[in-house]
């Protein structure tokens, strides 16, 4: 816990102990399911929890957007996410039944009014959203046209409604095959650990009025 408030030190009382129960939530879980390897369980907050917070290092969302997560896994990067922004109402999507389980578990136990799960393809969710935040699900030429029609026409936030991907590596390549204005945020500029050297977060723009 100790690295997320290293980070993020204006937290509140019930957001530091949302965040300090999530370990404990994630273990016993994770004996049952296999939602995170045992070497990044060992490094939980650092590898999943803090990264996924990367995103809030580059935006912060208005209270009343609406976000989807695509290919949540087990929760990632929406649960913490979630809870760093309790006016923001999150719909978190995998395929794998399984581990949809244990995000509705955890959502659960948090009381995390605002979170909302379904199990299925990102592409048949119902409904608009001001972003989509994803981890390293594809390719960004073929991730785009997954969620490209879910993004509402009005921005309320800092940036244009569009993704935010938490990646990793090398990305120009990759970057070079979408037409969309993007945005790379190097998040070593903002996390010491060793773990962020090579890990971003590219923003890209989809809401082109």
């Amino acid at each position: 816990m100790k690295i997320i408030l290293k980070y993020f030190p204006d937290l509140t009382e019930d957001q530091i102990q949302k965040f300090f129960s999530l370990i404990e939530l994630y273990s016993d879980w994770n004996e049952k399911i296999n939602v995170i390897s045992r070497k990044d369980l060992d490094n939980f907050y650092e590898r999943h929890v803090l990264h996924s917070l990367g995103i809030a290092k580059m935006v912060d969302f208005e209270p009343g957007s609406d976000v989807l997560d695509v290919g949540t896994g087990g929760g990632f990067p929406g649960i913490p996410l979630a809870i760093l922004f309790p006016d923001v109402h999150f719909v978190l999507v995998d395929s794998i039944a399984k581990k949809m389980k244990v995000v509705e578990a955890v959502a659960e136990a948090l009381d995390l009014k605002n979170v909302e799960a379904k199990t299925g393809r990102a592409e048949k969710v119902k409904g608009k959203f001001d972003f989509i935040v994803s981890r390293a699900v594809t390719r960004m030429n073929k991730f785009i046209p997954w969620v490209r029609h879910q993004i509402k026409k009005d921005n309320k936030n800092s940036y244009p409604n569009g993704i935010f991907y938490l990646k990793g590596g090398e990305l120009a390549e990759e970057l070079s095959e979408i037409k969309q204005d993007y945005e790379i945020f190097d998040l070593d500029k903002v996390f010491e650990e060793e773990f962020f050297e090579t890990k971003k977060v590219v923003y890209v723009r989809l809401n082109e009025s």
